[in-house]
């Protein structure tokens, strides 16, 4: 409430919509934190940890490999739930002097670092499952944090081009992470190591850069009550932040049933038997074009001010990649698949996270809100295994699994559309 002739307060620093570019500094050191996270997050997801159970049942069916690879990742999936808004809900009222999100992203490091090198000592199902769930813990929170600061420093007119960055890197920290842990490590206790060595090595120098420092003052209170109460976000009176959360979680869903399980559609349905070395030429040519397209059409998002059309079309084309695995099944089909999926998946991470953005209900819970949309982007990737090796599991093949990814796809590019508030 302001007095009659004064002029209204302004908002805090830390909860203003920024107005200054970010620099190469920051971008750089952004993007290396992001090579580090998808290098320890889709190493495991592509290779290691379906190896690992593969290694450690020996089962007579192999659909009881792919069965226990996808439950774990189901489990996962309900820690990621309640992790990322709580930790994100957490972020934004934290008042250390050295900012917001900095703490965040160094505990969910050495947290997720920890349990990947506790992962590879598993002995049994059980410690698989535990050690998994809490490296996503630890994924959670740091990214939660992470994923904050682009609404808390980077003016909208530039979020096309630096989300490019969140994404662009995604790619290429699965293939140098698949490269790595298959031509200089034997055995998954190195792979998990030195791709959790090489997790904290890149996120540190992103934790040299500024972080405002939250006003205590400004701080709301933090209960129980008040947390739960803020996850819901009504879609009633926030309908673009609905649909645009529906179309992340149903483009995630068929994203991770369309690659979730490559390495298995390799062994199995296409009876490959260099399927580890075609995995990492099939993930070379996705990461060529996601790369391009993250980097590319997010920037051309921004100059032209459009969103909602890039993200549509990129949805699509995901599906079409899928129907083309699905009723054409060889190994190069699967190329061609995967240079459409890269270049529809690698529009999609850049413009949809900056559309995201642009549609949060509230400022001050940008850690929380973003926490939310980031829950549509790691649950699909760990039940997407799930409901994929249930497909397999009922008919014996993986074309159902291609079908389903191909749907979602399509229903997400549906939803995106309905977004009324961004163009």
């Amino acid at each position: 409430m302001t007095t009659p002739g004064t002029a209204p307060a302004s908002p805090p620093a830390a909860v203003s919509e920024p107005t200054r570019r970010v620099g190469g500094a920051w971008i750089s050191t952004f993007a290396i934190a992001w090579l580090g996270i998808w290098m320890a997050q889709l190493t495991p997801v592509q290779l290691l940890l379906p190896a690992q159970i593969d290694a450690q049942l020996h089962p007579d069916d192999w659909t009881e490999s792919v069965f226990a690879f996808g439950a774990i990742s189901g489990l996962a999936a309900v820690a990621i739930i309640i992790a990322y808004p709580l930790t994100g809900a957490l972020s934004d009222r934290t008042t250390s002097r050295f900012g917001r999100r900095r703490p965040w992203i160094l505990v969910g490091a050495l947290v997720f670092a920890g349990a990947l090198v506790a992962l590879g000592f598993a002995t049994d199902i059980v410690q698989i499952a535990l050690w998994w769930i809490l490296a996503m813990v630890g994924f959670c929170i740091m990214t939660a944090a992470l994923t904050a600061t682009i609404s808390d420093q980077v003016p909208i007119g530039q979020r096309g081009f630096v989300s490019g960055w969140l994404s662009a890197p995604q790619a290429i920290g699965t293939i140098l992470g698949l490269v790595i842990v298959t031509e200089f490590f034997t055995g998954p206790a190195a792979g998990y190591a030195v791709i959790a060595v090489l997790l904290i090595a890149f996120v540190l120098p992103f934790l040299t850069r500024p972080d405002i420092p939250l006003d205590a003052r400004t701080k709301t209170k933090l209960d129980a009550r008040g947390i739960l109460g803020s996850l819901w976000i009504s879609p009633r009176k926030h309908p673009d932040f609905g649909w645009t959360l529906l179309g992340r979680i149903l483009v995630n869903i068929g994203n991770a049933l369309g690659t979730g399980l490559l390495l298995y559609f390799l062994m199995f349905e296409l009876d490959d038997p260099n399927a580890e070395e075609n995995l990492i030429v099939l993930t070379l040519v996705y990461m060529v074009f996601v790369i391009i397209a993250a980097l590319v059409l997010g920037r051309l998002s921004d100059r032209i001010g459009r969103r909602r059309a890039f993200v549509f079309v990129a949805s699509a084309l995901q599906g079409v990649a899928a129907l083309l695995l699905a009723f054409v099944p060889s190994l190069p089909m699967a190329m061609v698949a995967a240079g459409f999926l890269g270049l529809g998946y690698g529009c999609f991470l850049a413009v949809d996270q900056a559309l995201a953005t642009q549609v949060l209900p509230d400022p001050a819970s940008r850690g929380k809100d973003l926490g939310i949309m980031n829950i549509a982007s790691a649950v699909p990737q760990a039940i997407g295994p799930l409901l994929g090796a249930l497909a397999v599991v009922m008919t014996g093949s993986f074309t159902l699994v291609f079908v389903l990814a191909a749907l979602c796809a399509f229903a997400g590019a549906a939803a995106v559309w309905r977004v009324r508030s961004v163009r």
